[in-house]
């Protein structure tokens, strides 16, 4: 593998940090709670981690609405604890990944402040999007654009004289008004930003609504206005996916270009990029724009041997096309639990989520490209699916009432060790509540258990990890399908078969000859219902 392009086939941690490990006993996880972890995420065998947000913000959207872009809040830390984290992290090999929110900010950002204050047409309204209403008085909105998390998309705002004035956008919530990134202002701004964090000895950035930040110059009506609300993603084409966005992650990808000729180290841009098709997504991480953007319609995909061929088929014709690598996910901070996505509609305790979830991650990780892991997969961790509803923290519930697509569920803190809560999530008193309620079956899960017990899913990922560092075959390149019988998806890299068995009765195993050598749940020659194996194909 060319070290120099690490990032290629690299496989990465997703720490959510409010929920990883609390060192202060507040019940918030913290940066030093990362820093305790990392020998833990080294044992894993991962790469790097992302870490999602922990910017000064008032937490509306946990960290999403950031208030100030070059410093830590105090409930995760502060920037020297920052420092020692990426050194600890440097020590054990491990890459230091940020999350950079560029399409909006928190409505106590310094400079929404100042806009609120100026009049209308001022330069630093200019920095966002102000705009007067429509009908008699202005009393109505600017456009019909919904927000992604319930309600309209515009605000109106009370002016200096106390009269009801223009309305300013904000495609997620009232707290996360949108820059408006036709004001090279904004562009100037955010490429300070980068350089600080750069300076400061980060590997690269994760970055939110990569496919947002422009918007349509004349702001005009949406022929599907509820369509943002009604899917819960980026599909309305005034508001995401302008062509040019592409111009910043040109600018972007010559910044990181500039830290990499400085001292060969080289830095990652994966965008989090939610378009129609696997041929729209493939024009970001053309050669000069970002490295990567995460592939979701593999996430997306039912449990389904035909569904998932073409997915893959999709992302390896147009992504790795573009002389990229394919990113795959299964799960991240907003989408269920894979365990409890893969085992609906089946009875509960039925088992075939788990089974489904530990085939789809061998199977990730043998596919060509890079993966991103969600912490708390690789224990097997379930949703918690029955929050009350006075402990639920998410945004879409405040705005919609409803429990539909909420997010935290996945969000719950992880169980590290012990009998009960909070399972050694926090070091403060015995009495010390997690952020949101740990179900009690979390002591299933608790990593300290999982360690111990050979046959868990941590390793199982961890067994996988040490396979696909030490396997030729895996890492960059391409695949070749095999032939198989209906339910079955097989695919050769050189020498090497992968197998997933779709199906919930054995098989055999779609190979020749026989097997050299056997990974994963199963041993060659018989591929159990819902699992996956790889071995070497010995003909």
């Amino acid at each position: 593998m060319n070290r120099h392009h690490w990032w290629r086939d690299a496989v990465i941690y997703q720490v959510y940090v409010r929920s990883f490990l609390d060192s202060t006993g507040d019940g918030i996880g913290d940066l030093a709670g990362v820093r305790a972890g990392l020998p833990y995420l080294r044992k894993l065998g991962v790469d790097g981690i992302w870490l999602s947000p922990f910017y000064p913000s008032p937490q509306h959207d946990h960290g999403y609405d950031v208030a100030d872009y070059r410093d830590v809040d105090p409930v995760y830390g502060d920037l020297a604890e920052f420092d020692r984290l990426v050194a600890a992290a440097h020590r054990l090999g491990v890459r230091v990944l940020l999350d950079i929110v560029p399409n909006h900010c928190s409505s106590a950002h310094p400079w929404f402040r100042e806009a609120l204050a100026a009049a209308p047409g001022s330069p630093e309204r200019a920095r966002f999007h102000f705009a007067d209403g429509r009908g008699p008085g202005g009393d109505e909105p600017p456009n019909n654009w919904h927000a992604m998390f319930g309600g309209p998309a515009w605000t109106r705002v009370t002016e200096a004289d106390g009269r009801p004035g223009q309305w300013y956008l904000h495609m997620f919530t009232p707290e996360q008004p949108d820059w408006n990134w036709r004001n090279p202002e904004v562009a100037d701004e955010f490429d300070g930003v980068l350089r600080f964090w750069l300076d400061r000895g980060v590997d690269g950035f994760r970055i939110d609504v990569a496919a947002g930040l422009f918007k349509h110059p004349d702001l005009p009506d949406s022929p599907d206005p509820e369509a943002d609300a009604r899917t819960r993603d980026s599909v309305n084409p005034l508001a995401w996916n302008q062509p040019e966005v592409h111009d910043v992650w040109r600018h972007w990808r010559a910044v990181c270009e500039e830290y990499t000729a400085r001292d060969g180290r080289e830095r990652l841009l994966v965008g989090e990029v939610s378009v129609p098709s696997a041929r729209e997504h493939a024009e970001y991480v053309r050669p000069d724009e970002l490295h990567q953007a995460f592939f979701f319609d593999l996430l997306g995909a039912p449990w389904d041997a035909d569904a998932f061929r073409k997915v893959i088929s999709e992302a390896m014709q147009d992504i790795a096309g573009t002389g990229s690598t394919v990113t795959w996910v299964l799960n991240n901070h907003d989408q269920v639990r894979t365990v409890t996505r893969y085992g609906e509609p089946a009875p509960e305790g039925s088992g075939l989520g788990a089974a489904r979830a530990r085939a789809a991650a061998l199977l990730m990780l043998a596919l060509p490209g890079a993966a991103y892991i969600y912490q708390g997969e690789e224990l097997g961790l379930p949703e918690v699916v029955d929050l009350p509803d006075d402990v639920l923290t998410d945004p879409i519930f405040r705005r919609t009432g409803s429990r539909a697509r909420i997010r935290d569920g996945c969000r719950v803190p992880l169980p590290w060790s012990g009998q009960a809560s909070p399972f050694g999530f926090t070091s403060g008193d015995e009495g010390a509540k997690p952020w949101l309620p740990q179900p009690d079956y979390f002591a299933e899960y608790a990593t300290h258990r999982a360690l111990a017990d050979t046959r868990s899913s941590w390793h199982l990922y961890r067994d996988g990890l040490q396979l696909r560092s030490a396997l030729h075959q895996l890492g960059e390149g391409t695949l070749r399908w095999l032939d198989t019988q209906p339910g079955v998806l097989a695919f050769a890299r050189d020498d090497l078969v992968c197998a997933v068995n779709f199906g919930t009765a054995p098989v055999p195993a779609p190979a020749d000859g026989t097997p050299l050598l056997a990974s994963g749940p199963c041993p060659p020659g018989e591929l159990p219902g819902s699992t996956a194996a790889w071995w070497i194909d010995g003909s």
